[in-house]
């Protein structure tokens, strides 16, 4: 009798075509379903997403990082180019860092309130997942004893999750497109802190939709930190150039502290979605 020919492989169980060209709408398909079924299963319907830099760090830790190269400029017998810029950057790094623990702050507070709502799986706080004011973002959120959302990439620099977000809510995205979707699709409010190149990317994108009326769904937007805003993006010069409209302007808001932040946010997302928001849990 001729021997059995072994099983062939199945195409869904065959790593080297899925990782392949050829499979990249399958992957595209794997990056929406997997992430839907499992904010479907962890009950999380709607989220704050916060949007910032990797660079910021904590005044802890940026406070240390300029003790230490202080400490080397006084015992250096010769003051090198590259250690007095070293030294300016962590003073202005110091500076910075008021925005991670403003962050952090807000997550907090935000948290707090949406578990006290009847809905206690309302508005949980949604961040990039990686370093700086994503971190701050996820840090405050588990202070307050909540969970929070990590929607990570990969990158070719490794920017490995942060260790404050929920276990079963840690995504990690080849995509960038994939990303900011889920970034949107359940979003009620976002607010951008000071960032680079992808949180410029992300605020662009998201009041492009919100513009165009691509977005259906009532979205506030915060921009923290004003003065730094307003020196970085000029947008009434885009009014006065006749490139955007002043109505456009009325798409975001600014605030400068975490408890300004918060109740504009919760007035608007009260107002918004008010069978959300009704009540307290007892």
């Amino acid at each position: 009798m001729p021997s059995k020919r072994p099983r062939v492989e199945k195409a869904y169980r065959n790593v080297e075509f899925l990782n392949s060209p050829d499979a990249r709408v399958i992957r595209l398909i794997a990056e929406f379903l997997e992430p839907f079924r499992r904010f479907r299963r962890q009950n999380v319907r709607d989220t704050i997403v916060f949007f910032g830099s990797a660079r910021i760090a904590s005044r802890r830790q940026s406070l240390a990082r300029v003790k230490e190269l202080e400490r080397r400029w006084k015992g250096a017998k010769r003051h090198s180019r590259s250690l007095r810029h070293a030294l300016e950057d962590a003073r202005t790094q110091l500076k910075m860092s008021k925005y991670y623990e403003d962050a952090a702050r807000l997550s907090r507070l935000l948290t707090k309130w949406s578990m006290k709502l009847y809905q206690q799986n309302r508005f949980v706080v949604c961040s990039g997942g990686g370093p700086g004011i994503m971190e701050a973002a996820n840090k405050g959120a588990k202070l307050a004893g909540g969970r929070s959302v990590g929607l990570n990439i990969s990158l070719p620099y490794e920017q490995s999750a942060n260790p404050y977000i929920t276990k079963n809510l840690n995504f990690e995205f080849h995509y960038f497109f994939m990303r900011k979707f889920w970034f949107v699709y359940l979003s009620k409010a976002l607010v951008m802190f000071p960032g680079g190149f992808g949180t410029m990317d992300e605020l662009f994108e998201v009041l492009t939709l919100l513009q165009t009326n691509k977005i259906k769904k009532k979205v506030t937007v915060v921009l923290y930190g004003r003065d730094h805003w307003e020196k970085t993006l000029n947008f009434p010069n885009l009014v006065s150039l006749g490139l955007i409209s002043r109505k456009d302007l009325k798409l975001f808001a600014y605030a400068d502290t975490p408890q300004e932040a918060f109740e504009y946010l919760v007035k608007e997302l009260r107002r918004n979605y008010p069978n959300e928001t009704s009540g307290q849990a007892v």
